[in-house]
């Protein structure tokens, strides 16, 4: 009885029959999945709670396939494409309406060199001659969405290489193994289970460049504001659908060379190295189907028992969770190889469209900060191989340190993996804080497998786990203890910008108090917010949110007692300023 009235005024609270403007589907689908969640699985009361949350769907579905309304929110490419609400905001009118953009941008590029040359193509024929790559994470509506885009790409005449469900990583290796003109990835990436996504990826195979995107949103919003029929094609004739995990498995492989991972060998000794156990959570993301055939060289799926896999189920609610790598996620993992025998344990948390990873051994946990300079610490010193790095500003200055104790050079850039560009094809790794990375000759964009495999090889080459490696090398190169937070201020955009102006005068030279100690910053930073590097070899970055009216402290301690201080220190700063 008590679950028929909690239904009832659930579905009136957030319901307005007949009128998608006006209900708010997302809202109940997060209460429906809060009841589910505390039964348990299976039972009769977990599946009646899930036979709601799949009425709700669909009510989200025939949004999807109708809404003729302009997007809640404008349209805007940023840093990860187009991010918005599933329904409200990405519909299959809008999709179609934002390719039919992307499209008049190549048309654009036979007009404006530096264009083109952005784009990786010369014409919009090479455009129709070299095709593009299209994929979906396992967000509610991708397929659809997708269709969408393959609708308006046929009545282009441009062929379309249609990946289905697949990770960001492995539809970027794709369009470089088959050479085609883009990608287009329906993915919000990690963001929460409402947003839908949609990516776009130059002939490079990376992140596209703030050139590129603005004109996305700019030729978008015309599109949308004039709402103009856009012309579509059901003509299938031009469609190819392919492996896209056997591209990247490919890529791999060729680039051998270049990286130093030997992707057979890797998956021959794990399938016989009885010593190493893995877990990896895939939160319901699109890695739950390549994983154990990533494992097993690209064929069936083995039955492997050393290949555990947490959150493999098809649930585009990921379970009530955030779908992220975080530490709150890596305690499944962690309690899973607590329970394994195995002397070396390997365990990772993948968020959904496959391209960020966080590891861990099953006690130490190793965020990107950590595990990138790992990474080139060992691709430097175990395999050979002679290079530089890459990393954002906000990212450890670990690895600033083995590249200045091995006389290798240091490419620090903006927050954002296509501001590595300049260095791809040079930097041995490039990596980011929020557990991004990628190693030269594979793909610009970042790609939880490669750091997968790159853990694995890592563990069974060392016959270490990997805090001992991690120990290892602190040991001979220092301690370093990054950790980020942020605080809500009283402005936004350029009101926000104007104020943090001020505190230039925290200048190189200038003393400062953190905790009882007094610091001289000896090195300023200011390409992305502000990073103050202090005498000590610590530093502190404030930089302001694009998106709300938030500031980002991003610290780092040689000692982590004193990460609190950084922080108190870097409040007292906007404090001083008004901010807060």
């Amino acid at each position: 009885m008590a679950d028929s009235i909690n239904k009832k005024y659930l579905h009136e609270k957030y319901i307005q029959e007949g009128d998608h403007g006006r209900s708010d589907y997302f809202g109940l689908i997060k209460e429906l999945v809060r009841l589910r969640n505390r039964n348990e699985p299976g039972s009769l009361k977990f599946i009646l709670w899930q036979d709601e949350i799949n009425k709700t769907y669909e009510l989200v579905r025939d949004e999807l396939i109708n809404n003729q309304e302009k997007p809640v929110a404008p349209v805007k490419f940023g840093t990860s494409g187009w991010r918005g609400i599933i329904g409200k905001e990405l519909s299959v009118k809008s999709v179609r309406q934002v390719t039919r953009a992307i499209i008049a941008v190549y048309h654009e590029a036979e007009k404006k060199s530096d264009l083109a040359q952005a784009l990786g193509v010369e014409s919009f024929y090479e455009v129709q001659k070299r095709g593009c790559v299209v994929g979906f994470d396992n967000r509610f509506g991708g397929e659809i969405l997708a269709q969408g885009v393959v609708d308006v790409l046929s009545d282009s005449a441009i062929p379309v290489y249609y990946a289905g469900e697949s990770t960001t990583g492995v539809l970027s290796a794709a369009l470089l193994e088959l050479d085609a003109a883009f990608s287009i990835n329906l993915t919000p990436s990690h963001n929460p289970l409402e947003y839908g996504g949609y990516k776009f990826n130059g002939a490079d195979g990376g992140p596209a460049s703030s050139l590129i995107t603005n004109l996305i949103t700019k030729k978008a919003r015309e599109i949308v504001a004039k709402d103009s029929p856009v012309s579509v094609s059901q003509d299938r004739s031009l469609v190819r659908e392919f492996d896209s995990l056997q591209s990247w498995i490919n890529m791999v492989r060729k680039s051998r060379a270049l990286h130093g991972l030997d992707y057979d060998a890797i998956v021959s000794r794990f399938a016989h190295d009885l010593e190493v156990v893995l877990a990896v959570d895939c939160v319901h993301g699109a890695s739950r189907l390549h994983i154990k055939k990533l494992l097993s060289g690209g064929l069936s799926a083995t039955d492997n028992d050393r290949v555990i896999i947490l959150r493999g189920e098809d649930d585009p609610t990921f379970g009530g969770v955030a779908p992220e790598p975080s530490s709150q996620n890596m305690g499944p993992v962690m309690h899973t190889l607590a329970a394994r025998p195995e002397p070396l344990k390997l365990g990772a948390v993948i968020d959904p469209d496959g391209d960020r990873v966080r590891l861990t051994d099953g006690t130490v946990e190793i965020d990107m900060n950590l595990f990138g300079a790992m990474a080139y610490h060992f691709l430097h010193e175990h395999k050979g191989l002679p290079g530089m790095v890459a990393k954002t500003v906000a990212t450890s200055n670990f690895a600033n340190k083995l590249a200045e104790d091995f006389g290798e050079e240091v490419f620090e850039s903006r927050v954002g993996f296509k501001e590595f560009k300049p260095v791809v094809g040079k930097a041995l790794v490039l990596f980011e804080e929020s557990d991004g990375i990628s190693v030269i000759g594979h793909t610009p964009e970042k790609d939880a497998y490669i750091g997968l495999l790159l853990g694995l090889d890592m563990v069974m080459t060392l016959r270490k786990n990997l805090g001992e490696y991690l120990r290892q090398i602190q040991g001979e190169h220092g301690f370093y203890y990054p950790a980020k937070d942020g605080v809500l201020v009283s402005s936004q955009g350029k009101e926000l910008m104007d104020t943090l102006a001020l505190l230039g005068k925290y200048a190189a030279g200038t003393v400062i108090r953190v905790g009882s100690e007094e610091r001289t910053i000896t090195k300023l930073i200011d390409i992305d917010g502000r990073k103050m590097v202090l005498d000590d070899g610590s530093w502190l970055m404030i930089r302001p949110s694009g998106t709300e009216p938030k500031v980002r402290f991003y610290v780092e301690a040689r000692d982590r007692e004193k990460q609190i201080a950084l922080f108190e220190t870097a409040k007292a700063m906007l404090a001083e300023i008004g901010l807060l």
